[in-house]
């Protein structure tokens, strides 16, 4: 029932002429961001037509400064305004213990827990060859070159809990295991398959404290 319905209101949208070509293509463009479909595209477009026009020119700025000034870090790869993240930047911030995420969402969600005073490492994303990703497209050799120069004394293995997760973690594993560094995995109170970002801030943060070596994470 509730499919057919569904099926109903998309099929009454694509038969939806609109009395404008600027509003169709402005409808169009932000239904391909993730998890906002042609309704909902619709609605906030509305929105910004009916909202006073400094608002809609402030968010159209807001955005094309941001895609075409925003950098990314020359150390960890994160998202940044400098050359040199605040993150990486702060004296506060534990230089021997670096966290090994997959994307900038990773890092966001670990910092909100208030629970990791170390540095991150951000890979860009996971070994899977299905989708044609090998170890070359991640950020792992500038990883690998940083436990060889600095005294990094441990490395926290945090991503996803699934197969290329894994894969990766294995693979930079043995690209460092003759270095003097600590590897270790966070904890499995995030769920097999889950990804970080979705996790609750409570359980990322314990599983971030209750860390275990990752060599016995192999052993299961």
């Amino acid at each position: 029932m509730v499919y057919a319905v569904a099926r109903l209101f998309l099929c009454i949208f694509a038969a939806m002429e609109f009395s404008s070509k600027l509003l169709q293509n402005a409808v169009n463009e932000v239904s391909q961001l993730p998890g906002i479909g042609k309704r909902t595209a619709l609605r906030l477009v509305l929105h910004l037509l009916k909202a006073p026009k400094e608002q809609t020119t402030h968010l159209a700025q807001a955005l094309q400064t941001m895609r075409n000034t925003i950098k990314f870090c020359n150390n960890c790869h994160n998202i940044s305004d400098v050359e040199c993240c605040e993150i990486c930047a702060n004296p506060r911030r534990n230089a021997k213990i670096v966290c090994v995420v997959e994307d900038i969402r990773d890092v966001m969600a670990i910092e909100s827990t208030g629970a990791f005073r170390g540095l991150y490492h951000v890979l860009g994303g996971v070994i899977s060859p299905i989708d044609g990703v090998g170890p070359n497209d991640l950020n792992i050799e500038s990883l690998v070159s940083k436990v060889k120069k600095t005294h990094i004394e441990e490395l926290i293995f945090a991503l996803s809990s699934t197969m290329e997760g894994d894969t990766t973690n294995f693979y930079i594993f043995k690209k460092i295991e003759e270095f003097d560094v600590k590897t270790s995995t966070i904890a499995r109170g995030i769920s097999v398959g889950g990804e970080l970002e979705y996790a609750d801030e409570v359980t990322l943060g314990r599983s971030i404290v209750n860390r275990i070596p990752f060599e016995n994470s192999l052993k299961n």
